[in-house]
């Protein structure tokens, strides 16, 4: 493997670039050794996978009826981390899991004031919070989704326009939940760690009726968990997941699954960036050079809070007609709702003084920003899926289509406080000084709703053993309508003025609607060699409306949410080969790619906001999954990706033309080995190269993050045949690293230091 030579590379990255690929390398030619060793074990190897565990790192499909094939026959990038994978590492949360996929994080931490929330994911260069699904339908909100229910995670990488409708240039990511199924089976788990995590789960199925194919799927969770490194951040949560089955084992089956979440959270505002690496000092702040803050410091109150419900019901109805020809229809109920109160800062020059410039006990910071959101989402579905196997002369076809109707909603009621927050000392923050803030509902509630209608057809054409064509276009109609009010009157940039009306009065500030048609399509092309390797090659177009990702429309003429804009289009390329390098044990995947994104806003030479910006990430992606032997089970990858804005104004605080946020080179590893006394031990290395973050008009804050690589390990063992005890370390080295930052670079996310989880896994 060559280095990159982009010239936005930093000199650090380049003496990290290279272990990291002779690593990689290392893997593939281990994985290769194993095949050419154990060549003519290879039908031994298969059934001792099977029999030697339930489960495993490696996944043969994903849960969308939509792609017909097993990942080894379908054309483009996606990877699926399961339960096996994520329950081993002590993952919890989406966020956690995604840690196995390189290059995919929460790199960006909100604008000033406007913390992010919840699962705020980029990917390939974009924002792919908006394209998150749960079993192939949008789940909506700014919530942080946990794993309790979750039998894998789905990331398709590239345009998934075809596939669910409007969504990121990057892709989607789907969870899979747990369903009943007719093996009895009874699992628990509890957990404590350091910084006073705790948190208990259980996962019971049980068949009600063999005969007739009922069963029932309990999972609970309890959890009460401190955040490593953090003073005051916390996350508890308490959640019911039911799912009922019936006709099982006949040709017509039907599932209801029912859910319940509730969450009541400490919200983290992050740490100012003052003293740390890149960072400058404004006028009169020279002294905090050298001088960060302890990246423990809360700078909230008590009266912080995240509280999120979450609710779902599903109906899933299967029906054989035939070997052939299956229809199933899914029907979905979702509403989430959050309670949000963050007591932000902006740690500028104006906002951080002191009484003596030469004692930092007197430097105080200013917490202006209280940041309120009370948001509803609610979204109702309905999927009707036609999947159809049959012949054409010697053609085979696997034809799947479907409608889908969906209506989306969106509220977002306007909070008003009064009072202030007094000032924290920057280097040891009281969070017990509440001040007088008082707040309540204005009336000023901006309301949005997307109602779409779709139609879509796949088809996968098998022209004998080796060659094959797929291929998907979908057609959604959507209409948009948003509105939106103010309280007028104040003074500054968001300043609403009042007319005749008195000061405080609440007018509207926009009341638009937005409706098309989109077509989306792709085309893919599999050649297989030999059964266990596919060469494919893949076109995909994605597109994104006006107000897609978020239900909110603009009449700003510089914003994409105007509704006189054109969809954002993205068109990916990519060209890829899938090895089976130890049939239904371990595979290899390697791919190439190129996304061009249109429509995009820029500026011409006299500051008009024009729509013809494009920007493009290419780049390529390693991966290798499953079991090398029956006891040595291993999940790595490895991206390159050379973004840039190749039309338009630079979006970087450095100046680059590249895209913000996005690392340019990650590793991510995890290897066990299970001894034949049942001991397992294991562990894994993630890399990830540096972030530049977004251009606005910040002074002195750092343009951008160094790279960091982190170890992490496990130890487990059967003490019994039903319990089993398992040791998770994380950051072994306790290396000090940025994980996010905010667009202006004020704020921070420090990455968690070295932490340990004690688990208990018991079956009955």
């Amino acid at each position: 493997m060559q280095k990159s030579s982009s010239p936005f590379i930093h000199s650090k990255k380049h003496r990290l670039q290279q272990p990291v690929a002779t690593a990689f390398s290392s893997l593939l030619l281990l994985s290769g050794t194993a095949v050419a060793q154990d060549a003519a074990n290879v039908v031994e190897l298969d059934a001792m996978q099977i029999e030697g565990k339930a489960a495993s790192y490696r996944a043969d499909t994903v849960s969308s009826p939509k792609f017909t094939q097993p990942l080894l026959d379908t054309p483009q990038t996606i990877q699926v981390i399961t339960n096996q994978l994520f329950t081993e590492q002590g993952a919890t949360t989406l966020t956690e899991a995604l840690r196995n996929s390189a290059g995919v994080g929460t790199f960006y931490a909100g604008e000033n004031g406007n913390t992010t929330t919840g699962d705020s994911i980029y990917m390939r260069g974009f924002d792919t919070s908006g394209s998150i699904f749960v079993d192939g339908v949008r789940d909506i909100g700014s919530i942080s989704r946990d794993l309790f229910n979750i039998e894998q995670v789905e990331v398709e990488k590239g345009p998934a326009g075809t596939d669910s409708g409007r969504s990121s240039p990057s892709g989607s990511i789907n969870l899979s939940t747990k369903q009943a199924n007719l093996r009895d089976s009874n699992l628990t788990s509890m957990t404590v760690g350091t910084d006073g995590q705790k948190r208990i789960t259980a996962d019971l199925n049980q068949t009600l009726n063999e005969l007739s194919g009922s069963a029932v799927r309990l999972n609970l969770l309890g959890q009460d968990s401190d955040v490593a490194g953090r003073d005051h951040v916390n996350n508890s949560r308490n959640g019911i997941a039911a799912s009922f089955g019936f006709g099982l084992n006949t040709d017509t089956r039907a599932y209801l699954n029912l859910m319940y979440v509730k969450q009541d959270n400490i919200p983290d505002g992050y740490v100012p960036a003052v003293g740390i690496d890149h960072w400058s000092p404004q006028a009169g702040l020279e002294n905090l050079v050298g001088n960060p803050v302890d990246s423990e410091n809360f700078y909230g109150t008590k009266q912080d809070h995240d509280d999120v419900t979450a609710k779902m019901a599903t109906f899933r109805f299967e029906h054989d007609f035939s070997e052939q020809v299956r229809l199933t229809n899914v029907v979905r109920w979702g509403e989430t709702k959050q309670d949000y109160l963050l007591t932000a800062f902006m740690s500028t020059g104006t906002n951080i003084t002191y009484t003596d410039v030469n004692d930092l006990s007197t430097y105080m910071l200013s917490r202006s920003l209280p940041t309120f959101k009370d948001i509803e989402n609610t979204i109702l579905t309905n999927q009707l899926n036609l999947r159809v196997d049959f012949n054409t002369g010697n053609v085979e076809h696997n034809l799947l289509t479907g409608v889908e109707l969906t209506k989306e909603e969106q509220t977002s009621y306007g909070v008003a406080g009064t009072g202030s927050r007094p000032d924290a000392n920057l280097f040891n923050p009281n969070w017990s000084d509440t001040g007088d803030l008082t707040y309540s509902r204005s009336g000023a509630d901006s309301e949005g709703e997307t109602n779409t209608y779709s139609v879509y057809v796949f088809d996968t054409l098998k022209f004998g053993e080796q060659f094959l064509v797929s291929g998907g276009v979908r057609a959604d109609h959507y209409n948009t309508e948003y509105s939106s009010d103010a309280v007028c009157g104040g003074t500054g940039r968001r300043a609403v003025p009042c007319g005749a009306l008195p000061t405080g009065s609440v007018v509207n500030t926009i009341d638009a609607d937005d409706s098309d048609t989109l077509i989306n399509w792709k085309l893919g092309a599999v050649y297989k060699p030999v059964p266990q390797t596919s060469l494919y090659v893949n076109y995909a177009l994605s597109q994104q409306p006006p107000g897609g990702l978020n239900f909110q429309l603009s009449n700003s003429a510089s914003s994409s949410s105007n509704p006189n804009m054109d969809p954002q289009e993205a068109n990916t390329y990519e060209l890829g080969v899938k090895w089976d390098a130890i049939p239904n044990a371990l595979t290899l995947n390697a791919a190439v790619f190129r996304t061009d994104v249109l429509n995009e806003i820029s500026e011409d030479d006299l500051g008009n906001p024009t729509q013809d910006g494009e920007k493009r990430v290419q780049g390529i992606e390693l991966s290798m999954v499953g079991a090398i032997t029956r006891d040595w089970s291993v999940s790595a990858g490895y991206t390159y990706l050379d973004t840039e804005v190749t039309e338009g104004d630079a979006i970087t605080a450095s100046g680059s033309n590249n895209l913000t946020y996005t690392p340019d080179h990650a590793f991510t590893s995890w290897t066990t080995y299970r001894f034949p006394s049942g001991l397992t031990v294991g562990g894994g290395a993630r890399y990830t190269a540096g972030l530049t973050r977004g251009r606005d008009g910040a002074q002195g804050t750092p343009d951008h993050t160094d790279s960091y690589t982190v170890f992490d390990a496990v130890v487990s063992y059967p003490v019994l045949d039903s319990v089993t005890l398992r040791l998770n370390a994380y950051n072994l080295a306790d290396e000090e690293y940025v994980a996010s930052i905010n667009k202006s670079g004020y704020r921070y996310t420090p990455g968690a230091p070295r932490t340990f989880l004690f688990s208990a896994d018991m079956s009955f």
